[in-house]
């Protein structure tokens, strides 16, 4: 038994299907296929039920599973001890982040990480946070931003910056006649959500109760698997209003006629955005670096909260 019959192993585990775990593994699928079936003749057990359809996992095997991974993160933490007494800062760093922080951050981001740490390369992902918090346990990236709460077993967080909603509507509306905007304000507007799935979309629900997607009313519309940028257009085309985090509002990409945004009365609803990272990532000087390349970004209606405490275990 070595580390590629593992990594055969978890593959196979979560493609369910030996032509893309093999895909994966950057093997033949006949390579694969041999290996997977020496280690079960090795082991004297059936680790996967085969059928011309699917791929499912024994019980033995599921429990064999979770070891193999076990192991495979031992072994890569042994590799990056080894490279930590080299530089921690050479090591190629794998980077998540929501969609609603992403594309706002990661350019900035990036920026200061290449004046900070010029060796580091890096990979990139958006995803949703359920999405990015497996592939954090997995071991398929190194460290995502998130919104707050965000609480899993054996992950570390750490609070990095608060930033305020605020409303963005098209510029000849009615309310850009206001200082602040209020939750009855918003009560016969039609109202521009994410889709579900989105952490953003339960947050401003949860904050502004009136921008809830009603089924007996047609004056609230909830785009479905949406993004931030396609609701900006349709804000900027009338369709309706939405609610943005600060960093996202990003009006001075359309002309003035197009767009406008008005902030909450006080209390303003806010999210916290943070870092989270596995507590047994052997790289504490990645995440210095990153709390240091985020606090430099431009972003002037956030609150930093880098100094209000050390991270905290999930």
């Amino acid at each position: 038994m070595n580390l590629n019959d593992l990594r055969y192993v978890v593959a196979l585990t979560r493609e369910r299907h030996f032509g893309r775990a093999a895909a994966a593994c950057h093997v033949s699928q006949p390579t694969l296929s041999v290996a997977i079936k020496k280690l079960e003749d090795r082991l004297g057990v059936l680790l996967f039920e085969r059928t011309p359809h699917e791929v499912r996992l024994t019980p033995v095997g599921e429990r064999v599973a979770q070891a193999a991974q076990r192991a495979i993160e031992a072994a890569d933490s042994i590799r990056h001890i080894a490279q930590q007494a080299q530089d921690q800062l050479a090591v190629p760093l794998r980077i998540g982040a929501i969609y609603t922080v992403g594309p706002y951050l990661f350019p900035d981001l990036i920026t200061n990480l290449r004046e900070l740490a010029p060796r580091m390369p890096l990979h990139v992902e958006e995803n949703f946070t359920a999405a990015l918090g497996e592939k954090l346990r997995k071991g398929e990236l190194d460290v995502i931003l998130v919104a707050l709460p965000f609480d899993e077993p054996g992950i570390l967080t750490l609070p990095l910056y608060e930033e305020p909603f605020i409303v963005l509507l098209p510029s000849g509306h009615p309310l850009t006649n206001q200082e602040f905007v209020g939750n009855r304000d918003l009560r016969e507007e039609t109202i521009l959500l994410l889709g579900k799935g989105h952490c953003l979309r339960d947050q401003v629900v949860a904050a502004c109760p009136e921008c809830r997607p009603s089924p007996d009313s047609g004056r609230v519309h909830e785009i479905e698997g949406s993004s931030l940028e396609t609701i900006r257009h349709m804000v900027a085309s009338g369709m309706g209003l939405s609610v943005f985090p600060c960093t996202a509002a990003c009006v001075d990409r359309y002309s003035q006629r197009l767009l406008a945004i008005r902030r909450f009365r006080p209390p303003a609803p806010s999210r916290r955005v943070a870092l989270a990272w596995r507590a047994t990532f052997p790289r504490p000087k990645v995440i210095d670096v990153l709390r240091e390349a985020i606090a430099r970004a431009p972003a002037s209606c956030v609150r930093p909260l880098v100094g209000a405490g050390p991270a905290t275990a999930a």
